[in-house]
């Protein structure tokens, strides 16, 4: 004999109860606030977040390697060369090679890029500055300390 068939209806809201117990879940939702906002601020400047992590790091680090780069940013060594193609092909950075490795590049940022690394940075200050107005300044540090010690577990 079988079982009559069991309407189910679909709750008008849904729990995430379960969910809410775990700090993962938190940082996860948090993080897609941070990450939303932080795509429309680097829009126009067409970049993206890998780019722009990028061009960070090679207008901070000048004369880096890619395997530096990819190790900074824990990016596959084949990934960062397409991230490095890109930055490149829009003459925010040169790649040349290490005279001491031909086959390795040092990646140095141009003119150009460094202009629009120092207003990309600008703008996401105050991304920040807006996102995060809530926190204090110890708050900010101890947020910053806990996630530290996160990565490092």
């Amino acid at each position: 004999m079988s079982q009559p068939e069991q309407t189910i209806t679909p709750p008008t809201t849904v729990s995430d109860d379960t969910l809410r117990r775990f700090l993962g879940y938190h940082m996860k939702r948090a993080f897609n606030v941070v990450q939303a906002d932080l795509v429309a601020t680097l829009k126009p400047f067409e970049l993206r977040m890998l780019t722009y992590t990028a061009l960070v790091l090679i207008c901070d680090n000048p004369g880096l390697s890619q395997a530096q780069l990819a190790a900074a940013m824990d990016v596959e060594r084949p990934n960062i060369v397409v991230i490095v193609d890109e930055l490149e092909r829009r003459e925010l950075i040169n790649r040349t090679r290490v005279p001491t490795d031909r086959r390795a590049y040092a990646l140095v940022p141009t003119l150009q890029g460094r202009r629009l690394c120092g207003q990309a940075v600008a703008a996401v200050e105050t991304h920040e500055a807006k996102l995060f107005a809530g926190l204090n300044g110890d708050m900010r540090s101890e947020m910053v300390a806990i996630l530290s010690k996160v990565r490092g577990a």
